[in-house]
């Protein structure tokens, strides 16, 4: 752990520009005397022009992000806060993105929850193992169980205040379990506590975008994209030897691509209703299919066919989705599948190869791009990790929460990587 006293760190939140949109009036000036008919209308031009800027909405940009449990988010909101003590200036400069003007997040703050949380589960195992007996020291170890429950939570709450919602940037996602709508912000991951790359990627780039937007974020773990995220124009899938001598032949069939399948059915539901998941949705002005975010491709490394198929499979994937929404050239970034952590190690795994070959096919250049996740992976969360997470916990608990196919649940990593998709996705856009 860090020797310095926990109450002298601050993690201060920078002063970020205000992204909301302002728009100058227009004014009709009512003329007394008549002119000339050519000048009239050349004056009324000039002096309607800007009222029917002002009147006329964006359209509804609306981003779709699909995959697996990287894309459902295991970070708990707990190791953001490493944001603002990163090494890197432009990886402190993030914690504009997530975290509101003029807030403060102590490492005080952050050690203390930690410590309550360690106390309370450390009760809760010493009754399980029988190490508090009797009735009374039962009943008084329960009751102090209850009373750090209700000061973990306030002091959880107290911190997540601190975290932006969003006013432009609305989100409605499948996230394994957790299903909800709202306004952006921490939350939006495996449960209300954890984070994916969502949040990073949607408020990047509303930093750029002068329009309401929408996440419909579809995802769910363990998921392969060669059987269940399966494209329909990728073929029938194919049973292996086992699975053809097995039982559930039929079930097997049946099930093939059903993910795929699932993620359509959801994004369809939200844009038959825009108006109920934006606030700010305008029927008259419509919406927009504006992008793809995929991340995803650890399943798929365990067989030769699920993995030597990838680059095949992600090509047709790409190219259903842009059919289903009717949106040919709509931009689509794949998030680049690092749990290999080095270069060296990345570059010799087939999915990921294959991910950034599917990229780089000819029928999609400039509108398809790959995005590497092993230049972001949290290497001071590996450190803890790796000296032993269990015997250093409250360490452990300030710089990751998982395991590191969860990319360790670092909520640094998972704001930094959402924040280079939506980089990447603006680059597509404008080109």
């Amino acid at each position: 752990m860090n020797t310095e006293p926990v109450s002298s760190v601050v993690f201060p939140t920078p002063r970020r520009e205000d992204d909301a949109l302002s728009h100058l009036p227009g004014r009709l000036i009512i003329m007394k005397k008549r002119t000339a008919l050519a000048a009239l209308l050349l004056v009324a031009a000039c002096l309607l022009a800007p009222e029917t800027a002002q009147a006329a909405k964006p359209k509804l940009q609306v981003f779709i992000l699909a995959g697996q449990s990287n894309m459902v988010g295991h970070a708990n909101f707990i190791t953001i806060p490493t944001l603002f003590t990163a090494k890197e200036p432009e990886v402190r400069e993030l914690a504009k993105l997530v975290f509101k003007d003029g807030a403060k997040v102590t490492r005080a703050m952050v050690d203390d929850q930690i410590a309550t949380m360690i106390a309370r589960n450390d009760l809760n195992q010493k009754i399980r193992k029988k190490e508090i007996t009797g009735e009374e020291a039962i009943a008084k170890a329960r009751a102090e169980i209850k009373k750090l429950g209700g000061e973990f939570t306030a002091k959880s709450n107290k911190i997540k205040q601190a975290f932006v919602v969003s006013k432009r940037v609305h989100i409605t996602s499948i996230a394994d379990r957790n299903r909800r709508s709202g306004p952006l912000t921490v939350g939006f991951g495996g449960n209300r506590d954890k984070i994916g790359p969502e949040l990073g990627f949607g408020l990047s780039i509303a930093k750029k975008l002068d329009a309401p937007i929408l996440l419909i974020k579809t995802s769910w773990g363990g998921k392969s994209l060669h059987y269940n995220f399966r494209p329909p124009s990728a073929g029938t899938y194919q049973l292996s030897k086992k699975e053809l001598e097995g039982d559930k032949v039929e079930e097997i069939k049946k099930n093939a691509g059903l993910n795929y399948r699932m993620m359509n059915e959801a994004v369809h539901a939200v844009l038959k209703d825009l108006g109920k998941h934006h606030p700010e949705y305008d029927a008259s002005a419509g919406h927009e299919m504006a992008g793809f975010v995929w991340f995803q491709g650890f399943n798929d490394q365990f067989s030769p066919a699920f993995r030597d198929n990838y680059k095949d499979n992600m090509i047709a994937f790409i190219k259903d989705v842009r059919k289903e929404y009717k949106a040919p050239k709509m931009p689509f970034v794949i998030g680049v599948m690092g749990t290999g952590i080095t270069e060296e190690a990345v570059g010799k795994n087939a999915v990921s190869v294959a991910q950034r070959e599917a990229a780089k096919a000819p029928e999609f250049q400039g509108n398809v791009a790959s995005v590497e996740s092993y230049k972001v992976y949290s290497l001071d969360s590996l450190a803890v990790y790796k000296k032993g997470w269990a015997q250093h916990f409250a360490e452990w608990c300030v710089v990751g929460s998982d395991r590191p196919y969860h990319y360790l649940g670092s909520g640094k990593f998972f704001v930094r990587f959402g924040n280079s998709l939506g980089r990447q996705m603006l680059k597509l856009m404008a080109d």
